[in-house]
């Protein structure tokens, strides 16, 4: 008799919800759990004990593992996150809890999402039961201004979100401040989506490179590539026609105010990439920059197979495996990956870039001296 090879389970929505101390995570969460949409959840959160989400709280299920009235599970990471995980995947597959159909992860408020990307991205096990949907960061529409001047984790948390909420937005009176707050926001992550609190439950956690129903993913939503390019059209216009005034208006560049450290960009080619470029370009720049790049986004054309486009994600010096679509989600089929860094210049990036894709440019790096150490790129 010929055994039927199992085909692997399809990988679990995974949401990680961050903001800094005091911005509503709680509150937002609570809501979003009432939701029908978040039903038979998963939510993971760093410490049981800070968490005031007492009044959902019905019983205990197994050693720091709570069911909240809303059927979803709530997990007290004491220990490590990739062996909280993996209890969760044994205890589903083998029927000792009920089959959730998503997890979260609420961070605490000083939290860093990139090790929590790490986490599931980079382990062989995990990253094929997970698919990471992004990152939700929680903005305090009171002090959101002011945290982000005083905390360079706010200022991260920002950064990496696919999606940014706002909340208390009905303690701000003034429209002006709120738009101010708006605005810089999407200086400081242009491809993020911003939201109020009172949006759907579906529109804050879910949508990102996976989709439950089998469709291809809303990718382009996910890149925003048109945000981030028209952000950089705008500060190098910005830079170029102000820049004789810095003396006269230092407050409107403060480093920390308008986060000069922190940026997004977007790099793009109008042919189709080879595998091994695509693969030595990554290895060299993730070895060379890897602490300095919080985010690597992108939709990549291969050569071999222009047809099936690959999805790039990853977190600093940690290039996630690709996942290949069955076909390109819009008509625009350049390739394109966006850049969320950390003190790096776009310039330094793009020479790099433009080398391993031939471009003619001044004192690029020598990219055929790199081919005997490309990544793996597994397909």
């Amino acid at each position: 008799m010929t055994n039927t090879p199992m085909t692997p389970p399809a990988p679990l929505p995974l949401t990680i919800l961050t903001g800094f101390l005091g911005s509503g995570k709680t509150t937002l969460l609570n809501r979003l759990l009432k939701d029908p949409a978040l039903q038979d959840s998963v939510v993971i959160m760093n410490e049981f004990g800070e968490i005031g989400l007492d009044h959902l709280l019905v019983e205990k299920v197994d050693e720091g593992m709570v069911l909240l009235s809303a059927g979803c599970l709530c997990c007290t990471v004491r220990g490590d996150l990739i062996a909280t995980l993996e209890d969760l995947l044994r205890k589903r597959d083998n029927g000792r809890i009920l089959p959730f159909r998503r997890v979260i992860i609420e961070t605490t408020g000083l939290a860093d999402p990139a090790p929590i990307l790490h986490a599931v991205l980079y382990h062989p096990y995990l990253s094929m039961r997970y698919a990471v949907e992004g990152v939700v960061t929680v903005v305090d529409a009171v002090n959101g201004a002011a945290t982000l001047d005083a905390h360079r984790e706010a200022v991260k948390q920002a950064a990496v979100a696919e999606r940014l909420v706002i909340t208390k937005t009905d303690l701000v009176s003034d429209e002006a401040r709120l738009l101010e707050l708006r605005e810089r926001l999407h200086q400081l992550n242009p491809g993020a989506t911003l939201l109020d609190a009172n949006a759907p439950a579906e529109a804050v956690i879910a949508g990102g490179l996976f989709g439950l129903d089998g469709k291809v993913a809303d990718v382009a939503e996910w890149l925003k590539t048109e945000a981030v390019e028209e952000a950089e059209r705008r500060s190098h216009a910005h830079q170029h026609g102000h820049h004789q005034h810095d003396h006269d208006h230092g407050h409107h560049h403060d480093v920390n105010r308008h986060d000069e450290r922190i940026r997004a960009f977007c790099l793009t080619s109008d042919q189709p990439i080879r595998q091994g470029t695509l693969d030595m370009f990554l290895d060299l720049l993730r070895s060379s920059q890897g602490a300095k790049l919080l985010r690597v986004k992108g939709l990549v054309a291969l050569a071999e197979d222009p047809e099936h486009p690959v999805v790039i994600h990853g977190v600093q010096h940690v290039i996630h495996v690709p996942a290949v679509l069955p076909r390109w989600p819009s008509e625009d089929r350049r390739s394109r990956i966006v850049f969320i860094v950390d003190d790096l210049e776009r310039e330094t990036v793009e020479k790099l870039w433009n080398a391993f894709l031939g471009k003619p440019a001044v004192d690029q790096p020598d990219a055929a001296a790199l081919s005997d150490n490309p990544l793996s790129l597994r397909r």
